[in-house]
């Protein structure tokens, strides 16, 4: 866009929840459904196309510049499901020319009709579920691939012409250790994604692996840090930045929908169980495909957890999402947006930086080290409980 442009339009990202997928992994508390039954499909994509169509008039001032398709597993929905969503949401909302356009997907979904068909669309960006090259650990956290399909997926990818892919990864896997890890790292690499995401195993209650979790070797807390530092460390040799805890890109590439959520920027979502942070409050769809459904059919409620947001909250949620990046957070524009002093802030965190957990740049930004992520938690912890006792600035400062 021309920085003489006069579109004075707020951003906007659209979220859309696909909650289907073929089969559920053994680690995922994500709401999806494995019954592809045709009706269900049929009355999701008629409910989330009339929700999208009630909502585009509440949004005269914003242009759309980012949308991602998430789930579940959006690919297996099927590419012509996701073109009528798409361009319900064109002539619904002021989506930008140039607008990210991400899909999520796992190797045994894609193939050249499906991605052709989406980049023709305008699909530009692919996060492509790999988890782990290693087939045993695959079947065991029930993943519905091999690796060989993935590195098939990232052939017919790139020959369709995206050139905007991300890789997810997880460690801290059943038997897998730094070495294994490590592995994994170098033969991912190998395939010269844009973008990787490498998540630490969390066991969610109620999910297989959870449940069984005495059952399975897995690595422990010191060996998952070690794993982390290893993953910064080895990614930064091979020319990925990290910019966010668990993400790391090529110059240029972060994902500029997912830095909406971390830079507490706004969005809507859409689907059963997508959250919205749009118009100074937050709200989630309800977690019933069915419902929702139902809901939008009949003009019934299908939202919940409607809250309006309070400032002090906002400025809770700046520190612990600002400081998940390595954009990290401003001392300047802390007390300009929330009236709050940034002192006791600022001294805490140089308490940080002289144990190696956070950094000062030259512009006046503070944000976490490598070590300082790992750490993350206590730090926050320490600080919302300083923020809690700040008492607010003169509004004339």
């Amino acid at each position: 866009m021309s920085i003489f442009s006069t579109n004075l339009k707020k951003p906007l990202g659209i979220y859309i929840h696909v909650p289907f997928c073929r089969s559920k992994c053994h680690y995922c508390d994500f709401y999806s459904v494995t019954d592809m039954d045709m009706q269900m499909h049929d009355g999701y994509l008629d409910a989330v196309c009339d929700h999208i169509r009630e909502a585009g008039p509440l949004t005269p001032e914003y242009q759309v510049d980012t949308v991602y398709f998430g789930g579940g597993t959006p690919s297996y929905f099927g590419a012509e499901g996701m073109c009528v969503i798409l361009s319900t949401l064109r002539r619904s909302f002021d989506v930008a020319s140039d607008a990210e356009i991400t899909f999520e997907a796992n190797p045994d979904s894609v193939n050249p009709k499906l991605l052709r068909r989406l980049k023709s669309e305008g699909f530009n960006r692919i996060s492509l579920g790999v988890q782990c090259d290693d087939d045993e650990i695959l079947e065991a956290i029930g993943r519905p691939h091999d690796y060989a399909q993935a590195v098939e997926a990232v052939r017919m990818i790139r020959r369709a012409g995206f050139k905007n892919l991300s890789l997810d990864l997880i460690y801290g896997l059943p038997e897998q250790d730094t070495e294994r890890w490590q592995s994994t790292l170098a033969r991912v690499t190998e395939l010269n994604p844009d973008h990787i995401s490498c998540y630490g195993l969390k066991l969610e209650e109620g999910t297989p692996l959870c449940t069984h979790q005495a059952q399975l070797r897995l690595p422990d807390d010191d060996m998952q840090a070690d794993m982390y530092l290893s993953t910064v460390e080895f990614l930064r040799t091979r020319g990925y930045r990290q910019y966010e805890i668990s993400n790391f890109c090529k110059r240029g590439k972060e994902s500029r929908h997912n830095m909406k959520y971390w830079t507490c920027k706004e969005y809507l979502g859409f689907g059963p169980n997508a959250s919205s942070d749009f118009g100074g409050q937050r709200f989630t769809v309800i977690r019933d495909l069915q419902g929702y459904i139902s809901g939008i059919r009949s003009g019934g409620q299908v939202l919940q957890e409607v809250q309006t947001v309070p400032k002090k909250e906002r400025a809770g949620e700046y520190l612990m999402m600002h400081l998940r990046t390595t954009y990290g957070i401003s001392g300047a524009e802390y007390e300009k947006r929330f009236l709050l002093p940034f002192a006791p802030i600022e001294k805490a965190l140089e308490q940080c930086r002289q144990r190696g957990h956070a950094l000062r740049g030259g512009d006046g930004r503070w944000h976490l080290t490598a070590e300082g992520f790992l750490l993350s938690n206590s730090i926050l912890t320490d600080l919302l409980l300083l923020q809690e006792k700040s008492r607010p600035l003169s509004r004339r400062k």
